[in-house]
């Protein structure tokens, strides 16, 4: 059927008012079959942005930590030690400065640790003790998986460790006709500096741009002894992200 002109111009008209009826409607799909629709403000939230670049030029990290660790040479068991840890990390690049650059930090670490360990028998009567570790170290960090939410680092550490055994020891009141307590009488190493390292690792729990939690396992090597022995730490606590963006 032919159209004359006024019934052309009549049909565009009634096509557009149609078009422009519906278009509310069809904004308003905006969720595909069996979802819902995300609000301007969850669509805000879910911004990469919102999460860490891994730019920064600094990392500073302090946490709670749980340490073991054995006091004496001959001492059957291991003694617990509950103390802080608080460590920094200056990043070499960020993610346009090359692939070592932007995964590779230098981190310098001190920690102290104390608690009770028990001895061997003693004509005393002393049967636990406290023991205190005060430890500094410095090492190496490596940047591994990372996205918005979390990010996995890798560490080797190594340092030096003081220990100081004797403090239930000096001052202890004589016992008439035994001769004053010695750590050595009791089994314990006595106070002096000695070799530590760790290697271990850390996840971060991002919360924002600059904030993360950490959880950081390690095994700690110490040489207070003849050998070197290996023992667990691991700390929780709270990393900040600052300094220039690479």
């Amino acid at each position: 059927m032919k159209m004359t002109p006024p019934a052309v111009r009549a049909l565009g008209c009634l096509t557009l008012a149609l078009t422009m009826a519906g278009t509310p409607h069809l904004k308003a799909q905006t969720a595909a079959p069996g979802t819902i629709a995300v609000k301007p403000g969850e669509v805000a939230a879910l911004a990469p942005t919102n999460g860490p670049g891994y730019n920064n030029q600094f990392e500073v990290y302090g946490g709670l930590m749980y340490m073991n660790g054995q006091a004496g040479q001959q001492l059957p068991k291991h003694y617990n030690m509950g103390g802080g840890e608080l460590e920094g990390t200056y990043w070499l690049g960020g993610p346009k400065n090359g692939f070592v650059r932007s995964h590779l930090g230098l981190s310098a670490e001190a920690r102290f640790a104390a608690g009770t360990t028990p001895l061997l028998p003693n004509p005393y009567n002393l049967n636990r003790v406290l023991v205190q570790q005060t430890i500094g170290a410095g090492g190496l960090t490596w940047r591994g998986p990372k996205n918005r939410y979390i990010a996995i680092d890798y560490h080797a550490l190594g340092g030096v460790d003081y220990g100081k055994f004797d403090t239930a020891i000096v001052g202890y009141p004589p016992l008439q006709g035994v001769a004053p307590p010695t750590t050595t009488a009791v089994g314990l190493y006595s106070n002096h500096t000695a070799g530590w390292g760790v290697a271990g690792g850390s996840i971060d729990f991002n919360q924002g741009p600059k904030f993360s939690v950490r959880l950081s396992p390690d095994l700690v090597f110490e040489h207070f002894g003849t050998d070197t022995k290996e023992f667990f730490s691991i700390s929780l606590g709270v990393v900040y992200r600052f300094g220039k963006k690479y």
